[in-house]
């Protein structure tokens, strides 16, 4: 079964993946958006988008330097108040994008008129977001020291997968909610080409969390209501 699931599944994924975003981006590029339904409801929007955003971009760019640089990850901890330091801003980030999460999910499950445009991909998306937050938690509370067997067991094995050579008995022996979050986040890069989850690849997909405010004008007959309403 582990040779199944870290041995072939991520090649498929990965594959779906590629190919399929080639084939999203060929049909209809214009369709690489996040959809925004701000214009439906605004003030939940706030409370959920950028604890979300904010929270998991730390957690992803920590992910990622892990991935490129995992020794440099194990001499930081290797003075126990900077360990103490990473796993704490990292648990922070977490809980920060958890509580957005949930805030958004509430405002999915609420609001009427961001419901009516709910499609079932964006309730798939949602829950495997929410699995991948929750069992992430879940390895940071249960098991400590997460960053140091991330760097040591977790990034060998993607660096095995990257060299079409998988060993996967660098996560054999991690524990179950280890391995649930491992593979959640390779169904979550299958997804993407299918989903709003596109928008995350985009060139500069962040540029809109410091965007200025934009500024939006409803117009009558007889001139300019004194409505003016603004936007990120």
């Amino acid at each position: 079964m582990n040779q199944f699931l870290f041995g072939g599944m991520p090649y498929v994924l990965l594959m779906i993946a590629i190919v399929g975003g080639i084939w999203r981006y060929r049909s209809n590029k214009y369709t690489w958006s996040s959809q925004s339904s701000q214009f439906l409801e605004n003030k939940t929007l706030f409370f959920g988008s950028f604890p979300w955003h904010y929270g998991i971009i730390v957690v992803l760019l920590g992910h990622i330097f892990g991935i490129f640089f995992p020794s440099a990850i194990l001499a930081w901890n290797g003075v126990p108040v900077r360990l103490y330091i990473l796993e704490l801003t990292a648990l922070s980030a977490g809980f920060l994008a958890f509580f957005g999460l949930l805030a958004l999910i509430y405002r999915r499950l609420t609001n009427t008129r961001v419901k009516a445009l709910t499609t079932s991909w964006d309730v798939l998306v949602l829950i495997v977001l929410l699995i991948q937050v929750v069992t992430g938690l879940g390895n940071a509370i249960l098991y400590r020291w997460g960053s140091n067997w991330y760097a040591g067991a977790a990034v060998p094995w993607i660096w095995s997968i990257f060299k079409l050579s998988p060993n996967v008995d660098y996560v054999a022996n991690l524990p179950l909610i280890t391995k649930a979050h491992i593979f959640n986040a390779l169904i979550f890069i299958g997804l993407i080409p299918f989903s709003r989850l596109a928008h995350f690849v985009v060139i500069n997909p962040y540029k809109y969390l410091i965007r200025p405010y934009q500024v939006v004008r409803w117009y009558r007959k007889g001139g300019p209501t004194p409505n003016t309403v603004q936007y990120k």
